[in-house]
């Protein structure tokens, strides 16, 4: 399906406004895009209103208007509503725009809703992203995305307002498969780490210097580097919950059942997010799930937040 390349003057509806969401529509806003927003809690708004964004009162609405439709949504089912529920976006949609998907969702999902707005004459993308809050903040968050190279290409220079890297996984649900698995890596490193870094101050290492020795050594990730430092100063203020972790898991986790592959590691860090999710709470930070083993021998990961510079742009 063609897709023309979006200007300036193209209207921008923007559904979900979480943490991550709302920076990336702010840096949109901010580049001179028309923005529509539609939250279920209308104060998520209330900054992007503020600043010269249009409020729209539900989905239909907004779609009424938008050339582009960006659906940012904690997963499929709430995905699943906004797309086609009576006064949802495919009830508004108009022949000839996009809609974009950054939702982590299910491949499979994301493909039949994809036939639907084929049918309506409206192209697709998904564009799930990763990175986490503190790239989201730099602009410099990664934009995995799926869907035809000629939609791709032709929105490319929108999407790069708000990522860093954007790059194409292959077609419609590649991206979404893409990005459970790297959550599936990101999540069970963190709860390695916790592990890890708790043994190093168990033995008598200073935290600080733990952390200097390991991102230098073939040990050190993204992972460490931008969520430790989050647990060293008590916050775990990381912008992504123990709810939205346990709903990726389950995805990746059906996703090998469905491709026959075992995934003994995985079920194992997703039972610990479970249980996590259990003692904390839905909205507690994904990076709490260092507090069980806290919590467990009663000591802390508390230290001096260090500050990693990278060695060059393509270190991490």
């Amino acid at each position: 399906m063609r897709s023309k390349k979006p200007s300036l003057k193209v209207k921008i509806g923007w559904i979900g406004l979480g943490q991550i969401g709302s920076i990336m529509a702010v840096n949109l806003l901010r580049a001179g895009y028309t923005m529509i927003v539609h939250d279920l809690r209308p104060e998520s708004g209330e900054k992007l209103v503020a600043a010269g964004a249009q409020w729209a009162k539900n989905p239909y609405e907004l779609a009424e208007v938008a050339d582009i439709v960006i659906t940012s949504l904690p997963g499929p089912p709430q995905v699943k509503k906004v797309m086609e529920s009576r006064r949802g976006v495919f009830s508004g949609l108009r022949s000839g725009c996009t809609w974009i998907d950054m939702s982590t969702t299910d491949a499979q999902e994301l493909k039949r809703l994809a036939k639907i707005a084929a049918s309506k004459g409206v192209a697709v993308l998904e564009a799930p992203v990763t990175g986490g809050l503190v790239l989201a903040k730099k602009g410099g968050i990664t934009i995995l995305v799926g869907g035809e190279k000629e939609i791709f290409e032709a929105h490319l220079p929108m999407l790069q307002v708000i990522g860093g890297k954007i790059l194409l996984m292959g077609p419609l649900g590649s991206a979404s498969v893409v990005k459970v698995i790297s959550n599936l890596l990101a999540l069970g490193h963190m709860v390695l780490a916790g592990e890890a870094f708790m043994l190093g101050k168990r033995a008598g290492i200073d935290l600080a210097a733990l952390f200097e020795g390991i991102m230098a050594s073939s040990g050190r990730s993204r992972v460490i580097r931008n969520e430790m430092p989050l647990v060293y100063n008590g916050t775990y203020d990381v912008g992504f919950s123990l709810a939205l972790a346990c709903k990726d898991l389950g995805l990746v986790l059906e996703m090998a059942r469905t491709n026959g592959v075992p995934l003994e590691l995985g079920g194992l860090i997703e039972q610990i997010f479970i249980r996590a999710k259990t003692r904390y709470g839905d909205d507690a930070n994904s990076t709490q799930v260092v507090k069980l083993i806290e919590d467990t021998l009663g000591d802390y990961l508390r230290g001096e937040v260090v500050e990693y510079t990278p060695r060059d742009k393509n270190d991490f």
